[in-house]
């Protein structure tokens, strides 16, 4: 660690390959040109390697200087993050919360803002993501994921979905109408592959297998998305037939800009969690919102059963 150059030099260079030269990184920081070349020079000289060459009147970053510079970037970037994250940790006033996005966009983000109507003080932020935030971390408040493995005591089920067949009314087509599940067949079929970060929806061959219809002729890799709203947008677009999540699709069902030709459902393999960080629960609205979530997640539970016709 003590061969690093000086933490202002390499401030100072990132911001030089950010703006794009020696006047502009001077003005951005608010400090002389002649500050900036100073730290310019005594960076190249703790590197023992020139990180820039003159074109002209301007200054550009050698092949070296390039490789570093992308280096420096998500360093600092990374700090600049994790600066943010600290600061809107000692906020009272925020929520944080972290999904999966398409269960962000399809599902939590309409019930957050009617929420968030409740709590005009509160800063909400909302982060779609893969990843899996730190429980110990600055970052989230709460996480909602999907996943079969045994979560810590600050986790709870909050629903589990299934799938089922919906299109664009604009998509079928009178010289083949949609009598039986086999009818699927004779249109384009989208299918949502979420491997390898957590275990796919049930696919269509699965789908198929359990209406007893003979798919082994069916082609299983034509349109496929890891996304499953981009999915279900395309399925409203009339580029095909989707096995869209119940959670994600109820809006679109009752607008008329999809509909269910056959309402035989598939659950997902798992449900989704609610895991709260160990801060949060010392907090009134995160409380208050834990309780209020929960309620949402045993409602469309609720939501799902009438969609399908199924007796609760």
């Amino acid at each position: 660690m003590n061969n690093l150059p000086s933490l202002r030099a390499l401030q100072i260079f990132e911001a030089v390959g950010r703006f794009g030269g020696i006047a502009e990184a001077a003005r951005r920081l608010g400090i002389s040109a002649g500050a900036v070349s100073q730290q310019m020079k005594l960076l190249e000289e703790s590197l023992g390697l020139s990180l820039t060459l003159k074109v002209g009147k301007r200054i550009q970053l050698t092949a070296a200087g390039q490789r570093y510079y992308e280096s420096c970037a998500t360093a600092f970037e990374s700090l600049r993050i994790a600066h943010t994250e600290v600061e809107r940790s000692k906020n009272a006033s925020n929520l944080r919360v972290s999904a999966l996005p398409s269960l962000l966009s399809q599902w939590l983000t309409p019930l957050v803002f009617a929420w968030q109507d409740k709590h005009p003080g509160l800063n909400v932020f909302l982060d779609g993501s893969y990843e899996e935030p730190s429980p110990n971390g600055f970052e989230i408040d709460f996480r909602i994921t999907y996943s079969d493995q045994d979560y810590a005591e600050n986790a709870i089920e909050l629903f589990r979905d299934c799938v089922v067949p919906v299109c664009s009314p604009a998509l079928l087509r009178a010289d083949a109408p949609l009598l039986t599940p086999a009818d699927l067949l004779g249109y384009p079929l989208l299918s949502i592959d979420w491997l390898p970060k957590f275990v796919s929806p049930p696919s269509w061959r699965d789908w198929f297998t359990a209406q007893q219809v003979d798919c082994s002729q069916m082609h299983d890799g034509y349109r496929v998305f890891s996304l499953a709203y981009v999915a279900i947008q395309a399925a409203i677009d009339g580029q095909g037939i989707v096995l869209g999540q119940c959670s994600m699709i109820a809006d679109d069902l009752a607008a008329g800009r999809l509909i269910m030709p056959f309402p035989r459902a598939l659950p997902l393999p798992t449900s989704y969690f609610l895991i709260g960080s160990k801060s949060a629960f010392g907090k009134e609205h995160c409380r208050d919102f834990h309780r209020w979530l929960v309620t949402r997640g045993r409602e469309q539970t609720a939501i799902n059963a009438r969609l399908l016709g199924v007796s609760e």
